[in-house]
């Protein structure tokens, strides 16, 4: 293995921006969750709905990726993917999922845990028809996470379905919907200097309210 550029163990960043206390946060972490992500807005961060959502196959093996948050109601988190993927075969698996905001510029994370569950196929359909035509073509040309023997195999599949979409709207297909992720959790981390972070506790309680408490960083 050739050497690093640097010496890993050396990396550090002190943080220093700002502090994180229960005022603040308030009583309601989805509220709160949508303060935050206007503040990341207006910092002009990219990517902002960038998450990491990590998941649990039958055997319990973990994995995890990157997917795009398309939605936020009352409810919870919302996101679009192939429902026969591996991230679909392990929610049918198990239903038990989180998910992992990150905004480096602002010094914080969001840590999120709850139940994941489909949306109702109304909303899919909205959702895909207000992506571009090539994305929704691209729905259908991608088995993914499945092996494919070259990249030309999804060169073909796509102008296949370009032909076959030519001139007429493109359906959703059945393989491709949305997801919520319904919070029990939500972890709010703030930097602080010296990794003296602030970290703020969500819980769900058997009432439907939140119990608030503080976490040692």
């Amino acid at each position: 293995m050739a050497e690093p550029p640097i010496n890993i163990a050396d990396i550090r960043m002190d943080y220093m921006l700002a502090a994180l206390d229960e005022a603040h946060a308030g009583d309601n972490p989805l509220v709160f969750f949508t303060q935050w992500f206007k503040e990341a807005e207006a910092a002009q961060i990219t990517e902002i709905n960038a998450m990491t959502l990590a998941t649990a196959d039958a055997a319990g093996r973990p994995h995890a990726r990157i997917v795009l948050l398309k939605g936020l109601d009352e409810r919870g988190f919302v996101f679009f993917t192939n429902y026969d993927s591996a991230k679909g075969s392990d929610i049918a698996a198990n239903p038990q999922v989180s998910l992992l905001f990150f905004w480096k510029e602002l010094e914080r994370q969001v840590r999120i845990e709850g139940v994941i569950e489909k949306v109702p196929a109304s909303d899919s359909d909205i959702y895909f028809q207000s992506r571009p035509a090539a994305s929704r073509i691209g729905a259908w040309a991608s088995p993914q996470s499945t092996q494919i023997p070259h990249r030309n195999i999804l060169d073909l599949n796509y102008a296949r379905y370009e032909q076959e979409f030519s001139g007429i709207d493109i359906p959703r297909p059945p393989h491709w919907g949305g997801y919520i992720v319904i919070p029990q959790r939500i972890e709010f981390w703030q930097g602080r200097s010296s990794r003296m972070h602030d970290r703020l506790l969500f819980v769900l309680n058997g009432a439907g309210g939140w119990d608030r408490s503080r976490l040692a960083p």
